[in-house]
């Protein structure tokens, strides 16, 4: 689940905390990467148990207010489609979730007043409107709306954004991409499967772990070689203006370029200059293309870099 580009990120941030903290044990650092990846990998189920929470919680508001005291007619009998969703009981189910819930101690009791605004968020749209007023009743109809819940309403939600990275400094850049893991593990579910649907493992496989680890491990053992290469190429400017960030990219990249062949150097090139845009200056893309594509052509020119 956690994917290269989430992987790449990590590294960029770790590699950073690592030159910042005065070049601190190697190990110190390699465990907080892999902390910084557990952490991402939390939100993915965070974000599944938020659905069984908003659930729980829209019962309860519902049955509270149908014992009251003297309650409406409509309280008295309300609309139950979003209390027994198919999907979100058989979620609440789910063994795996269960599982890590109770084994990483994830939990929403501490932030109720979260659920309770995307709670609030659901009921006043048009998805919930036309969810309780439709006519297909099936499980299909429940997956689907909690489908269109994450990708309409909780996706590219700012308000809920900085709301989930107040409550954990490991979600600041990791909220985008695991809603669109949890999206998708929507669109897998079955009925048929019941408790035992399987959901996304941490890593797709060794290799992705392997490649968080030893990214990390290439770009901080090669430093000097690949410091001292980036140097060479930065004409006109002044090393110390760069922005420290700028440099870490560039080191990062190189680390990948030259021990991952299996990786083409534009794709590359494309995931580092893109988190330039998001992580540096603006004109640090553009800087940091044009000292990469030189740095590549006398790699070849060198014969240390034979892949495309």
């Amino acid at each position: 689940m956690i994917n290269r580009i989430l992987i790449r990120i990590k590294v960029l941030q770790i590699v950073f905390a690592f030159y910042r903290n005065d070049n601190e044990d190697p190990k110190v650092a390699e465990n907080e990467l892999l902390l910084s990846l557990r952490r991402s990998y939390d939100l993915y189920f965070y974000f599944l148990l938020l659905i069984v929470e908003i659930t729980n919680l829209h019962e309860r508001k519902v049955d509270f207010r149908k014992h009251k005291y003297l309650p409406t007619a409509e309280e008295l009998n309300p609309n139950m489609r979003l209390v027994n969703n198919r999907f979100a009981r058989q979620l609440e189910t789910n063994e795996m979730l269960k599982r890590y819930a109770k084994e990483h101690g994830i939990s929403w009791v501490n932030e109720m007043d979260f659920v309770k605004k995307v709670l609030d968020l659901i009921l006043a749209s048009s998805i919930y409107r036309d969810y309780v007023n439709s006519a297909k009743d099936s499980y299909e109809a429940d997956r689907e709306f909690w489908r269109m819940i994450f990708k309409k309403l909780i996706c590219g939600n700012e308000e809920i954004k900085d709301a989930l990275e107040d409550i954990s400094i490991y979600w600041n850049d990791d909220v985008e991409i695991i809603e669109t893991f949890v999206i998708k593990t929507i669109k897998r579910f079955t009925e048929s499967d019941g408790s035992r649907q399987e959901l996304l493992p941490m890593f797709k496989d060794h290799e992705d772990y392997d490649f968080a680890i030893n990214l990390f491990r290439y770009a901080v053992r090669n430093s000097d070689v690949y410091c001292e290469r980036i140097t060479r190429h930065i004409k006109n400017w002044e090393t110390e203006r760069i922005a420290n960030m700028d440099l870490i990219i560039m080191q990062v990249a190189l680390a990948e370029i030259l021990n991952y062949p299996g990786i083409p150097i534009k794709v590359t090139l494309n995931e580092y200059i893109d988190a330039a845009k998001y992580y540096s200056t603006p004109k640090s893309a553009t800087f940091i293309n044009g000292i990469l594509d030189s740095i590549i052509k006398e790699l070849k020119k060198e014969k240390l870099l034979l892949k495309s």
